[in-house]
């Protein structure tokens, strides 16, 4: 067996074995597993991450809408399948997964906000309750704050609805361009309190950014998004003490007989079958695919799937309710490059303008022709992108044992979901509307995203205090399997309404500073 630990070794593995041995195993190189890597690369631990793709080229088509949109050129999961109501599979999905060294965060829109203080607590909507989280805000505070200097966020606290900081953001506010501060303008007219999202871009003098058109949804073809890889995993690799495989997919987790530890992650590494052993087991591959490896690694000792003696595994999940809504002056061309840079929480908590809580706005980056079909017709796609302001509206979706992650009879990816809490997503668009009416914008349409929007993932494994109500324990370690650990969203008791990113960060920087995933 080649020594991939040895002096000298390539971080990147290259070597073609049956067998690899590590302190910790981390299957996964989102924004959970590559942020665990980083943590670790200290500690003198063999960490080895697990990435099921490879790296994502950086190539001119990274800034082609055509590319990425039309042609999909980046999009490289497998189909997955939707479940209906009795449990019948029915149509197949394309989802928002993307197998990359860096996992969905090598297009994600870099929007990193931290959850509302009260979203660690039990939440009343119009349609439920949000449940509590086994630790509060103050706990994740000092990590959300070196998870912002991780990724580089830049931002201001300006939201009345922001928690208590630490700190300072480590960099300022990326700047409006002239459209979008006269937007703020007319929205500060009628008593609203927008805000800078906080947005991670390597952004100042003699840095990376160009402030490009090109930033949400698309790859960064000049390595300045605060992606997993660029911010994460890269600096983790040069430690010595972490290696990364790539084209390695994890097929199930092995345990000993009685169950109660993890001994062996199989693996299919070019269509090899490969075995990888470790101490510590950490999953990070998003809340969808961890439930499925999951449940793939049932056992006579986990019958029902690996660590599931609650029945919770691939249950509750959410995915936020979203819709894009496109807000158009006939009179006024938006020549806005970089626009997206301005939040809104005025509607998020129960007060004057609702009685109970409604959710986030914020601005998209530009769209164009070519990422409008779900919207527009394709006569108009053109015009309307010259004239538009493009708003993402997200609403918080609640916690349903009924919304799931299953597996097909081939083994493959099925989801059953029905939205949760739609009264709320209605009241926040209608809100909106009202709002950019009010600014000047008289034509709004919008488009309410169905279940291929897999982005905001969350519920599946969720984290509690009680095992038989939960999945993990407040330190995301399994309550069956002591040497388990899930590090994604899939740990979210409840999924507020704001971008889940920088706390998937801050909960793997936490558990990891906790001194737990050692052996």
């Amino acid at each position: 067996m080649t020594d991939i630990w040895a002096p000298g070794a390539p971080p990147v593995v290259t070597a073609e074995d049956d067998r690899y041995d590590a302190d910790v195993v981390i299957v996964g190189s989102g924004a959970g597993g590559a942020t665990t890597a980083w943590a670790l690369a200290g500690s003198g631990a063999r960490v080895l991450v697990l990435e099921r793709g490879g790296f994502l080229p950086r190539e001119p088509e990274n800034w082609s809408a055509q590319a990425v949109f039309g042609a999909r050129r980046y999009h490289n999961a497998e189909p997955w399948r939707t479940v209906g109501r009795t449990g019948r599979i029915g149509r197949p999905f394309d989802s928002a997964a993307h197998y990359y060294v860096g996992g969905t965060t090598k297009v994600y829109g870099a929007g990193l906000p931290r959850l509302r203080e009260d979203d660690f607590g039990p939440v009343e909507h119009v349609q439920g309750t949000s449940p509590a989280w086994p630790f509060d805000y103050q706990a994740l505070e000092p990590h959300y704050a070196e998870a912002e200097r991780l990724f580089h966020v830049h931002g201001q606290p300006e939201d009345p609805t922001a928690g208590p900081r630490s700190g300072p953001f480590p960099h300022p506010p990326v700047p409006h361009e002239p459209y979008v501060a006269d937007l703020e303008v007319r929205l500060r007219a009628q008593g609203l309190h927008p805000y800078p999202l906080e947005l991670g871009i390597d952004l100042g003098p003699g840095r990376s950014c160009r402030r490009c058109g090109t930033c949400d949804a698309f790859p960064c073809m000049v390595g300045a998004k605060s992606d997993a890889e660029t911010r994460a995993l890269r600096p983790a690799l040069r430690s010595g003490t972490v290696r990364l495989l790539t084209g390695s997919y994890a097929t199930r987790l092995d345990t000993d007989p009685a169950g109660r530890a993890v001994t062996a992650v199989q693996v299919l590494r070019g269509g090899r079958p490969v075995t990888v052993r470790a101490g510590t087991v950490v999953v990070s591959c998003g809340a969808i695919n961890s439930a499925a490896l999951l449940l793939r690694s049932h056992s006579p000792a986990h019958p029902d799937g690996l660590a599931n003696g609650s029945g919770l595994v691939g249950r509750n999940l959410m995915l936020h309710n979203n819709s894009v809504l496109v807000a158009v002056d006939p009179r006024r061309r938006n020549p806005v490059t970089f626009q997206k840079t301005l939040a809104l929480n005025d509607f998020y908590r129960a007060g004057p303008h609702s009685a109970f809580p409604l959710g986030n706005l914020q601005l998209m980056g530009k769209i164009g022709p070519a990422m409008l079909p779900g919207v527009l017709p394709r006569r108009l796609r053109s015009a309307v992108s010259a004239h538009s302001l493009d708003w993402w509206v997200m609403s918080e979706d609640l916690p349903d044992p009924r919304n799931r992650v299953t597996l097909a009879p081939d083994g493959g990816i099925a989801v059953h979901r029905e939205a949760t809490n739609l009264r709320a997503h209605h009241g926040l668009l209608r809100a909106a509307r009202r709002m950019l009416r009010r600014a000047g914008y008289p034509l709004l349409p919008s488009h309410r995203m169905g279940i291929e929007a897999t982005g905001h993932q969350c519920g599946t494994v969720v984290a509690g205090q009680d095992p038989a109500r939960s999945v993990l324990d407040p330190y995301c370690r399994s309550h069956q399997v002591r040497n388990l650990f899930v590090l994604d969203a899939g740990f979210f008791p409840s999924s507020a309404a704001v971008n889940p990113t920088l706390t998937i960060v801050a909960q793997a920087l936490r558990t990891a500073h906790h001194g737990v995933l050692l052996p």
